[in-house]
């Protein structure tokens, strides 16, 4: 059993983060990035080819997180892999002691950095849990067996925001039926909505809560205009504009926005998933204000 698979056994809120490996070789910064989280974050997101941004593979980063010890969480998507692939990328990382991996789609190439890219998506969210499900009973997808069985800790993802809620409600549904002993939500800005969606789809398993801090009026305008299931409120965004042009004074605002945001989740939901997006080391003071 991994070290986060423990914690998810437990009562206590957990705290999970987002590290995006590089385009390249070099893993300095995100090992200062997780070395200076790891006594206050559970376990770290290592995302794949994020964006749709071609980056060294989350298997490879997650191995030397790992060596460091460091929990990461492998993300794991269709976007680019066919189902042989990625059996064999989950058999890969539990050869390597990852036993963490969540599972989604993945953004389309299109919107990336290498737009011509053909994109895969051979199965669904849930088709994937169940191919980690198979190799944990020992066959692969067809029913042949392995020498050897993964021991995984696996989860998935859905949008309180989504514009169809019965929609995602089955999707959840058809993630906790394929295997998902966690879940990671798009970002939440309206905890009362969040909360509303929660006592709809009545979750099994436990939910870690996204969180983003908002770092500019312009990337919150973008957001809401961009990004499917997100709506930041206009009074968040206002509060952010009154802060100015001061960066230093717009950080203290969206940090104190994060902050009443977790501080709202923590009756609600088992932790948080933190997407910092460059803001790691404002992290901690994100997680001291949501105690007062």
């Amino acid at each position: 059993m991994s070290a986060f698979s423990n914690e998810l056994a437990t009562p206590n809120f957990l705290v999970t983060s987002e590290l995006t490996p590089p385009k390249g070789v070099d893993l300095t910064d995100l090992l200062q990035k997780a070395q200076s989280l790891k006594d206050i974050v559970t376990a770290f997101n290592v995302t794949e080819s994020h964006a749709a941004r071609m980056s060294m593979d989350p298997v490879a980063a997650a191995h030397v997180l790992l060596d460091h010890g460091i929990e990461p969480i492998v993300q794991m998507t269709s976007r680019d892999k066919n189902r042989i692939a990625i059996q064999a990328s989950i058999l890969g990382a539990a050869a390597l002691g990852i036993s963490n991996i969540l599972f989604m789609g993945g953004d389309p190439p299109k919107n990336g950095d290498h737009p011509d890219a053909k994109p895969v998506f051979d199965l669904f969210s849930s088709q994937l849990l169940e191919a980690a499900q198979a190799l944990r009973s020992g066959t692969d997808l067809t029913g042949h067996h392995l020498r050897g069985t993964p021991v995984l800790t696996v989860g998935a993802v859905f949008n309180p925001g989504a514009s169809d809620v019965s929609d995602e409600i089955e999707n959840l549904r058809r993630k906790e039926d394929g295997g998902a002993e966690f879940f990671q939500t798009q970002a939440v800005f309206d905890p009362t909505a969040f909360e509303q969606f929660i006592e709809k789809a009545r979750p099994t398993r436990p939910v870690l809560a996204g969180v983003i801090p908002i770092k500019s009026v312009k990337m919150a305008k973008y957001m809401n205009e961009k990004v499917p299931g997100i709506e930041i409120p206009v009074s968040q965004i206002e509060e952010i504009q009154s802060a100015g042009e001061d960066e230093n004074q717009i950080a203290a605002v969206s940090i104190g926005i994060a902050a009443r945001t977790v501080r709202a989740l923590r009756s609600v939901a088992r932790g948080v998933h933190i997407m910092a997006i460059g803001w790691e080391d404002r992290i901690p003071a994100i997680l001291e204000q949501s105690h007062h």
